[in-house]
């Protein structure tokens, strides 16, 4: 009887559209199950089909290769979604990470999934959950919002609607506008926390925390970086608490209650530490007996 876990050769690849994560760039970072739906399907769609075959040859598997990308999507959908419905087993790939994450491919899944074809994720590498984790910042929620725009005044106008966003905020960049966009993202954002990382699982990985206004300094004055770059924001600062709110508050709670009880009830009411609201209690009793 076999162990959980145990390599067991993959049974046949029934008909569908199967999305397989790719490495981002160590070699290894690719799962048994990705190898076993390259080596068993008919063709794979690739976005560059030169990247891909390096791929494929370090692994020994030979297939049939089709150019999927923003340049030919159009015309090479409905040629995919016909070989589909034929019954074949296509593998649809980008250069690096998960497809559909910044790429054409959710359009090919979304017409397939329309024709009631099988689509299937096949998981794995993915550079913004790489950048997150080594960032050091909160990721329990988080945002990926892409790549941010060329031009300076559309950037900022998106950057101002993230503003608010209670999330880590992930972009992929171009290496070439980091130094632009950094400056950007501080004076619309605010000096928060970030991390800039580059060429993530390669040999020369960096991966550069501070904040925003220390980033945008260093590579203001740094040659622009080598490789796929990874931009992680922190998330807004929490505002801190409405004093003149809880002094309003506890003035009327003090006419009819004790001290502790008036805390208690406003700092309940506004999410407020109870310490700092019994000590504002404190201090608003004091002057409301002065003045009596």
């Amino acid at each position: 009887m076999r162990e959980e876990g145990e390599y067991r050769e993959a049974p046949p690849l029934p008909a569908g559209l199967y999305v397989v994560a790719t490495p981002i760039g160590h070699a290894r970072d690719i799962t048994l199950r990705a190898l076993d739906v390259l080596r068993g399907c008919d063709s794979i769609a690739a976005e560059d089909t030169r990247v891909t075959a390096k791929l494929l040859a370090i692994h020994g598997i030979s297939r049939r290769l089709t150019p999927y990308n923003d340049h030919n999507a159009a015309q090479e959908r409905p040629k995919l979604l016909q070989r589909l419905r034929g019954g074949e087993r296509i593998a649809l790939v980008s250069d690096a990470g998960t497809p559909l994450v910044s790429d054409p491919g959710y359009k090919l899944v979304r017409e397939a999934l329309a024709d009631g074809l099988h689509v299937e994720a096949i998981p794995g590498a993915s550079a913004l959950l790489a950048a997150l984790v080594l960032s050091g910042l909160p990721s329990d929620r988080f945002l990926f919002a892409g790549f941010l725009p060329s031009r300076p005044g559309e950037r900022r106008a998106t950057l101002e609607e993230l503003k608010a966003v209670p999330a880590s905020l992930v972009f992929f960049e171009s290496p070439r506008r980091l130094a632009e966009s950094l400056p950007d993202l501080a004076a619309v954002l605010g000096d928060r926390a970030a991390a800039v990382g580059r060429e993530l699982t390669k040999l020369h990985q960096e991966v550069r925390r501070g904040s925003l206004v220390e980033l945008a300094a260093h590579y203001g004055q740094a040659e622009p970086p080598r490789g796929e770059v990874t931009l992680v924001v922190a998330p807004p600062q929490e505002s801190g608490p409405d004093l003149e709110r809880i002094d309003r508050l506890l003035d009327q709670a003090l006419g009819f209650m004790p001290v502790r009880a008036a805390a208690d009830l406003v700092a309940e009411a506004l999410g407020t530490a109870r310490r700092a609201v019994y000590e504002r209690a404190l201090a608003r009793k004091e002057l409301r007996d002065g003045r009596d």
